[in-house]
């Protein structure tokens, strides 16, 4: 049985038994429920525990493992600002469409109190951040920890993101032999915190049963609907985001025309929506950057598959619509400057999400934490994250390819210029006029005198 299916089995059974005692008022199933719920508990204990190292060696991995640092300064670099601008526009995308559309889903008060009653430790931190939220100083302040331990420990994950980041750029000036076996301890510490993940997600299925029965025995029927709910607009809003991509390419694709993207771009999806994996789309990828659109070679040979590592356009829907769909299920109301902190890290934690079966979960709930929500919600949309998982995955390989043509368009048109300025500085175009020793010159090269 596939991994898939027995978290589906263990969210439709939890769901159901969930739903039996809420309805049937039984005693003996109320009593029950205590003795479910410490597996879901342990479930989301086990993912939060590598969560820290996982991002931090992720970060600095990702960093100090680039092939030659002066095509990041320069591609890399374009790159980067890319990715960061339209992970930017997808969360925000997410933050402003997704609040509304979960608005109209109606989950009844005294349910979502009794739900909240049940986290009712993580319930009060989300309220406490709320109402001790700093000033937008003190907040750029806290960027820089002057502790990163400390901010570990309190799982203040930005500043903690930031110093990652800083660690990272910094090993790529030590010399190179121990920068090496710097970066082999961050690779090793890397391994083991996935090994760990994958132990734990084995044990998913208990722990997603262990989550959805107290949760259907205080919401009844709403729970399913409300995951339906969920499904439906990570799937539109995904869906959105990748219609979007198309007349951006017709805007500032150059030389490449809309339908060529289309036809170039529709293998790619093909392998990423049906394989859930943006490397299994990487050869497609390359094969049509290179073959199709005849892109400049830097592009399928460098850039291609620095996007399917790191860039993530998925996850600005990926991670939001989930975080405003936890804090609607558990009644918590973000103010703008949670929401703020949200769209920040949920475009940063979307370079270090793990490339795992249910690494997108993983990757949320750093941004959970960042926004004083409770992790708990976190389990019950792993068995469900099948179809949203399918469309993300799409809309990020949608992505790789939106901007590998923009920039790919861009590195051709710089490529030209400098051959003109070449050929200007050699006195025009070459003469290919046979030498006095017999030999044609190479092109760029006038014949000698």
């Amino acid at each position: 049985m596939s991994p898939t299916l027995r978290l589906l089995l263990a969210l439709v059974g939890g769901l159901a038994l969930g739903t039996i005692i809420e309805a049937s008022g039984s005693a003996v199933g109320r009593a029950l429920v205590p003795w479910i719920e410490p597996l879901g508990t342990l479930f989301v204990n086990g993912i939060r525990m590598t969560i820290i190292p996982l991002v931090v060696t992720s970060l600095v991995v990702g960093i100090t493992s680039a092939p030659d640092t002066r095509t990041i300064g320069r591609l890399g670099g374009r790159a980067l600002g890319f990715m960061v601008v339209t992970i930017s526009f997808a969360a925000m995308l997410g933050i402003v469409a997704a609040g509304p559309l979960f608005d109209l889903l109606s989950i009844d008060p005294v349910a979502a109190e009794s739900l909240r009653a049940s986290a009712a430790g993580a319930e009060r931190a989300a309220a406490e951040s709320a109402r001790g939220l700093p000033s937008m100083g003190q907040w750029l302040t806290d960027l820089v920890p002057a502790n990163p331990i400390k901010s570990a420990t309190d799982g203040a994950m930005l500043p903690l993101i930031i110093f990652a980041i800083t660690f990272g750029v910094a090993l790529t000036r030590v010399d190179a032999v121990r920068r090496e076996a710097v970066g082999r301890v961050f690779e090793g510490i890397q391994d083991a915190c996935i090994q760990v993940v994958r132990w734990v997600l084995v044990l998913a299925p208990l722990g997603v049963f262990g989550l959805a029965v107290p949760l259907a025995a205080k919401l009844g029927l709403g729970a399913a609907g409300a995951l339906a709910a969920y499904i439906g607009v990570v799937v539109l809003l995904s869906t959105l985001l990748m219609a979007l991509t198309y007349p951006v390419v017709a805007l500032l694709g150059g030389g490449t025309s809309l339908a060529a993207y289309a036809r170039a771009t529709l293998p790619p999806q093909a392998m990423a929506f049906s394989g859930r994996s943006s490397l299994a789309a990487l050869p497609a990828m390359i094969t049509a950057t290179r073959d199709v659109l005849r892109l400049p070679p830097q592009i399928p040979g460098f850039l291609v598959p620095l996007c399917t590592a790191t860039y993530r356009l998925g996850a600005g829907v990926g991670q939001t619509v989930p975080i405003l769909f936890i804090a609607h299920l558990y009644g918590v109301t973000l103010p703008p400057a949670q929401l703020a902190i949200v769209a920040v890290t949920s475009v940063i934690a979307s370079f270090s999400i793990p490339g795992i079966p249910g690494g997108t979960i993983v990757g949320m709930i750093p941004v959970l934490m960042a926004a004083g929500l409770p992790v708990e919600g976190a389990g019950l949309l792993l068995a469900v994250d099948t179809i949203p998982d399918m469309f993300r995955t799409t809309t990020n390989v949608t992505g790789d390819m939106m901007a590998a043509v923009i920039l790919g368009e861009r590195e051709r048109r710089e490529g030209e210029v400098s051959d003109q300025q070449g050929h200007s500085l050699l006195g025009g175009e070459p003469d290919l006029e046979p030498r006095d020793d017999g030999e044609t010159p190479p092109p760029g090269v006038p014949r000698r005198k």
